[in-house]
């Protein structure tokens, strides 16, 4: 357990990213009420995505991690999670064919309600009003009850989270993701598409061999791998109030386990190492996340990983790296030559959205063309480094959106008004994060082909 550290010693801490509540009795009184309540997820299930991040860490599986920039709560519906659920199936689905590496599948989901703002005022011609930072804590709508950060709004969060949970672990573990399935994750709005003929060729691939495995007696009635899959949930702990309330002792081990989700990740924004973010974050025993933008130097980095993984755990830190296309080959070779050098054991992933995104007609987007230089300056980065690259992190949807330029089906300028649903950031669509998919598994592949050459000639 850490060391002289508490659920609530935050609060004695310098914090960023705060919400100013106007009634701060009706904030303790809702957080009280929340600390009574069941906890989202379980101690067991955060230890078992630790135990699977601990194998990409040692380089035998790649972790995606991926979903809503900021859910909310007009849109969860069960047709929401369904699309997005499927969509994430396949992207693992080619992802694990063509790493032939276990995949460990995160969700950014059941929780991830909150965003940081690089300013808490928001000004549209003469009005000026506090920054939208998600439905947890107050509206999106453009007017002063709207904007008040509203303690209630916590409630609704955990009761959507609960109800997002429920049908997540029966579309995993209820039939939904058998393989058996592959054929009909196809999304009706992809089935056109230039990616819809290289998905079906793959799950042709995939039903011939399920087919063999019938064949000599290995199904998805005997053999529960085939039907049912572990999915997990993640989000930014950036509300520490709501945190600690559903922060509680495990009976097994008596360790703390933050149970709003089962990996939880400290933004670029509130990652001071004397700060509240780190201090809650460090007595925690979930896996952890740390988003590691351009400001972060590799002497800061090593004191950042030290406070959150003392013990040097394998699966208990992703480095969320986000640079952007044209600063990650600058910043993350001497990030990753200072913890190979530390012998720190970290998964490393890539979140090619957040240092990419450019305003255009009047919206915020990001091109795709972007995002692939980034995944592939990342991979290639790592390939010359002799590390690990160890999982993706983007945000994406199920649903037929144009938020994010660029991809096969090529959406311009002109179309961002066409679909842009978002609250907050750009996501890809189902189609533009199913051809990301294919790039990675490609990429991947050609990795593992490299090793497999250079093990022959030695």
């Amino acid at each position: 357990m850490a060391q002289n550290w508490t659920p609530s010693t935050w609060r004695q801490m310098p914090i960023q990213q705060v919400p100013e509540y106007p009634d701060a009795n009706k904030l303790r009184e809702t957080e009280q009420q929340l600390a009574t309540w069941p906890p989202l997820v379980f101690a067991g299930e955060a230890r078992r995505l630790k135990k699977s991040l601990a194998n990409v860490a040692e380089g035998n599986g790649f972790l995606l991690q991926g979903g809503d920039c900021a859910e909310s709560f007009a849109e969860h519906g069960a047709d929401t999670i369904r699309d997005f659920f499927r969509a994430f199936l396949q992207m693992a689905v080619v992802l694990t064919y063509g790493a032939q590496l276990p995949v460990v599948k995160v969700g950014r989901i059941a929780g991830q309600f909150a965003k940081p703002r690089s300013s808490g005022i928001e000004t549209q011609g003469d009005v000026s009003l506090p920054s939208y930072r998600g439905d947890i804590v107050n509206g999106i709508e453009f007017n002063e009850a709207s904007r008040i950060p509203d303690p209630e709004r916590q409630i609704m969060a955990y009761r959507q989270s609960a109800a997002t949970l429920n049908l997540l672990r029966a579309f995993a573990m209820g039939g939904y993701a058998n393989l058996d399935n592959v054929q009909q994750w196809m999304l009706g709005f992809i089935k056109d598409s230039p990616q819809a003929d290289r998905y079906r060729k793959l799950a042709d691939r995939i039903s011939e061999t399920m087919d063999f495995m019938r064949a000599i007696g290995i199904n998805s009635e005997n053999n529960s791998s085939l039907r049912e899959t572990d999915f997990f949930t993640s989000h930014e702990a950036l509300l520490l109030g709501y945190e600690e309330a559903l922060t509680r002792v495990d009976s097994t081990s008596g360790d703390w386990y933050a149970t709003s989700g089962h990996m939880i990740w400290i933004g670029d924004r509130t990652r001071q190492a004397d700060h509240a973010h780190m201090e809650f974050c460090r007595g925690i025993k979930n896996p952890l996340g740390l988003k590691c933008g351009p400001s972060l130097q590799p002497d800061d980095l090593i004191k950042l990983i030290d406070i959150l993984n003392p013990a040097n755990e394998a699966g208990r830190l992703t480095l969320i790296c986000r640079f952007g296309h044209d600063k990650v080959a600058d910043h993350l070779p001497k990030l990753i030559r200072a913890v190979e050098k530390e012998g720190r054991k970290v998964v490393w992933s890539c979140d090619p959205m957040h240092g990419n995104t450019i305003t255009l007609n009047n919206y915020k987007t990001r091109p795709f063309e972007r995002v692939l230089s980034e995944v592939e300056s990342f991979f290639q980065i790592h390939r010359a480094e002799g590390t690990h690259p160890g999982g993706i992190h983007v945000e994406m949807t199920g649903k037929d959106v144009t938020e994010c330029t660029g991809g096969a089906r090529a959406v311009t300028g002109a179309d961002l008004q066409d679909r842009y649903h978002t609250h907050c950031d750009p996501r890809l669509n189902a189609d533009q994060a199913l051809e990301l998919a294919f790039l990675l598994a490609e990429r991947m592949k050609t990795g593992r082909d490299e090793k497999r050459m250079a093990a022959v000639a030695v």
